[in-house]
């Protein structure tokens, strides 16, 4: 018996789980049912099935999901719209009678977290935050070296990622450059950064001091460069159009999903970087601290000339680091422009010997010599997590010493660290993350 899924929200985000469904996993699940605003996104992803000889989902308007849950049995509703629609959508699946599989971040808002929480213990329902960069061996690698006691007791942690100028630069063009939509990056970016630290160390953030602001996107950042005039949006041929610009023709994938479906929303996925009206951070910086007695120093950058991440875990015997590049510069050649995002599609990420791709784990004990830790290789999406994390969601966990697949708690405790950070940003003031009320699964944790 397959289980049946609904899906609510056909952007790009919901294409690996349509593909994953319809392909690898058709064997255990089916898609009976889908929804989004714009229908002609719903189109496209329509023509692809039947190009493939798939049979096609049923179609609803978001307004009408808990109908469609009854009405095609559904089982499970996978949430793939946008941020701030997430806590209206689930709460309706659960309360229709389905669970729910939801894109992270979880939600935007405190309230958000309380209205899902109240709707899960009220229903017994499950909800799952997919938190596919678990999976990647090299972040699985390291979650090995902490659980086995090698570098001791956990200290400290120091995490720093870099977005580049064409991933980071993405975040300002489209929706997720006004923060009552995102949450900012600390919500919509970051949940991930903050859950593989609380699945690392296995604790609770408790505390957040947060600074940051908007340094360098921006209409007022622009003009204080002497940027000069520049256009609304970076499809077209004007001459003013630059290595900032995103031109939607020429990806098949943004051509058919946005741009050829502007007539039915006026949705402009390609708007200018150097804008007015962005009201997200592009750099960011916290001091988190946790339950068992760690503390954590982050930074987050959306402009970087090269895409990776760093993070050092120092324990009672020792250190742990993981360095990784994913792309080691944005380079725009006459044959085209690089894949916005390189995680996602590092089969199309044009490597150089500058800062070659590359991922390394370190590990020093206390008066010993560093050694290196092999990473078993990884392919696909996300540091190779993607495809381990859709056989979990669509053929179930196998045991797991790492525990890998992420719970309801996880994802209230990702998302706890971006409430408080932005509280935080509002207030100068250190947030406890008891102050926000996210309900009984953080209260439960924290009092762990």
């Amino acid at each position: 018996m397959r289980t049946r899924y609904a899906l609510v929200g056909t952007g790009s985000r919901a294409q690996m789980y349509i593909d994953a469904i319809t392909g690898p996993h058709a064997d255990t699940a089916e898609l009976v049912a889908w929804g989004d605003t714009n229908p002609g996104r719903v189109d496209w992803y329509e023509r692809r099935l039947v190009d493939a000889g798939v049979p096609v989902p049923a179609r609803f308007a978001p307004a009408e999901l808990a109908e469609a849950v009854r009405r095609h049995r559904v089982d499970q509703v996978i949430v793939t719209s946008p941020d701030w629609t997430h806590d209206d959508h689930v709460v309706t699946a659960l309360e229709a009678g389905a669970g729910a599989i939801v894109e992270k971040p979880l939600t935007t808002t405190a309230e958000g977290v309380r209205r899902i929480a109240e709707a899960a213990e009220r229903t017994g329902l499950p909800v799952v935050v997919t938190f596919n960069y678990r999976y990647s061996p090299r972040n699985s690698a390291l979650k090995q070296v902490i659980s086995s006691g090698e570098i001791g007791e956990v200290t400290s942690v120091h995490f720093e990622w870099v977005l580049d100028t064409a991933h980071g630069a993405d975040y300002f063009r489209r929706w997720h450059r006004d923060k009552e939509s995102s949450g900012g990056l600390l919500i919509h970016k970051a949940s991930h950064h903050f859950d593989l630290v609380n699945w690392w160390i296995g604790d609770v953030p408790t505390r957040v001091f947060a600074s940051g602001g908007l340094r360098f996107y921006g209409a007022d950042n622009a003009a204080r460069r002497g940027l000069g005039a520049r256009p609304e949006r970076g499809t077209g041929d004007s001459p003013l159009r630059d290595a900032f610009s995103l031109d939607l023709r020429d990806d098949p994938t943004l051509r058919g999903l946005y741009l050829e479906q502007e007539e039915h929303d006026g949705y402009l996925r390609d708007r200018d970087v150097f804008d007015a009206g962005i009201t997200i951070e592009d750099n960011l910086a916290l001091v988190v601290d946790y339950a068992g007695g760690a503390s954590m120093s982050y930074a987050l950058n959306a402009h970087s000339p090269w895409e990776g991440y760093t993070v050092a875990v120092n324990g009672t015997r020792g250190r742990a680091e993981l360095t990784v590049v994913e792309r080691g510069a944005v380079l725009v050649a006459d044959n085209g422009r690089p894949v916005v995002d390189p995680s996602a599609r590092p089969d199309a990420v044009r490597d150089d010997d500058g800062r070659p791709v590359s991922e390394r784990l370190v590990v020093q004990r206390h008066f010993e010599v560093a050694r290196e830790v092999p990473i078993p290789a990884g392919e696909g999406g996300h540091g190779g997590g993607d495809a381990q994390l859709l056989r979990d969601l669509f053929v179930g966990a196998e045991a797991d010493p790492l525990a890998r697949a992420a719970t309801w708690d996880d994802g209230v405790r990702s998302v706890s660290v971006g409430l408080a950070g932005n509280r935080s940003l509002e207030t100068g003031q250190a947030v406890r993350t008891a102050e926000l009320s996210l309900g009984p699964a953080l209260a439960a944790l924290a009092a762990e």
